[in-house]
């Protein structure tokens, strides 16, 4: 699963090289790391991360540090050259549904508890990771190999994908509410792509008839069409084409059930703003908790110092 998008000449061999030259623009415009996750936003050890070239950023990212640091464009278009993806390894249960989307002519899903796995963020698909496993080396390696399957559908002519969300997708956290903000962001900006839609299910519609469980139907190039679900650790596939009728029709009229694109990213905007509005409320918190900290640290001091008595000179009597 590589990605291939060098523009006249080979892609180049390490992502390190996009970090640092995006820590010399950083430096050269006086922002810490710190700095500059402030104005993206996100979290400083992201910036840190993507300068080390341990961690793979979006071409949104590249776009706006070009915007805040005056590069003239420079981080997009090496962004572009460079092979991110060189050697990637997904669980062998998933293999195939992999080799699937890298060739997909159009894929048709539906999600219930969390987003899909095209559309998450790497710190979503970290926080997601970290549930299960124990070795941040085995989370990193599944985050990149996750965020490889998405450049195709994210690229120019990508194939056509639809993504019906159940709202407790948008309402479940995942990571923390910074987290959740930048994926809510993350749906909103490639919901305007011209090959992707996205729409919501929501929660006060009873009525709806929503399937028991996440699906794809897939439709490859050779016009071979497959039903695919999960089940925990393992993947079902299906190419009984009575089997995949079925299921298109229910999934057709869920889609004519659910908020239309406009309204869903309207939805999605509302949601993002709570949990922006929480992350400033959780950080104002923290920071009066920690002033609260310190003053009572120094009052503990100040009663703990050993007293001196002080030389308070005597009032001079009056000569009789």
């Amino acid at each position: 699963m590589s990605r291939r998008n060098a523009e006249g000449g080979a892609a180049a061999s390490t992502a390190a090289v996009f970090g640092e030259v995006l820590k010399h623009f950083r430096e050269a415009a006086l922002l810490t790391q710190e700095g500059l996750a402030r104005e993206l936003p996100c979290d400083r050890s992201h910036v840190a991360r993507v300068e080390a070239g341990t961690r793979v950023p979006q071409d949104t990212f590249a776009k706006r540090c070009d915007e805040l640091l005056g590069t003239g464009g420079v981080l997009a278009r090496l962004w572009g050259r460079i092979d991110w993806y060189p050697q990637v390894e997904h669980p062998d249960w998933f293999d195939r549904r992999a080799r699937m989307d890298a060739e997909a002519a159009a894929v048709r899903a539906y999600q219930t508890q969390v987003m899909p796995g095209l559309l998450q963020t790497a710190d979503y698909a970290t926080a997601l990771f970290a549930r299960r496993l124990a070795k941040s080396d085995d989370v990193a390696e599944r985050v990149r190999a996750r965020l490889s399957r998405q450049q195709r559908f994210y690229a120019d002519g990508g194939p056509f994908y639809l993504v019906v969300l159940d709202e407790i997708c948008l309402r479940h956290v995942v990571g923390s509410p910074t987290v959740m903000r930048n994926q809510c962001a993350r749906l909103l900006h490639v919901g305007r792509l011209p090959n992707i839609r996205i729409q919501i299910v929501p929660l006060d519609r009873p009525d709806i008839d929503r399937p028991d469980t996440s699906l794809s139907l897939i439709e490859l190039p050779d016009g071979h069409r497959w039903v695919y679900s999960e089940s925990l650790d393992r993947g079902h596939f299906n190419d009984d084409p009575a089997i995949f009728e079925r299921h298109s029709r229910t999934y057709d009229v869920l889609r004519a059930d659910a908020l239309s694109a406009p309204e869903s990213s309207a939805l999605i905007s509302d949601v993002m703003e709570r949990y922006e509005r929480h992350g400033r409320a959780r950080a104002e918190r923290g920071y009066l908790d920690q002033e609260q900290l310190q003053r009572s640290e120094r009052r503990r001091l100040h009663r703990d110092s050993p007293r001196y008595p002080r030389h308070r000179p005597r009032p001079r009597q009056q000569e009789p």
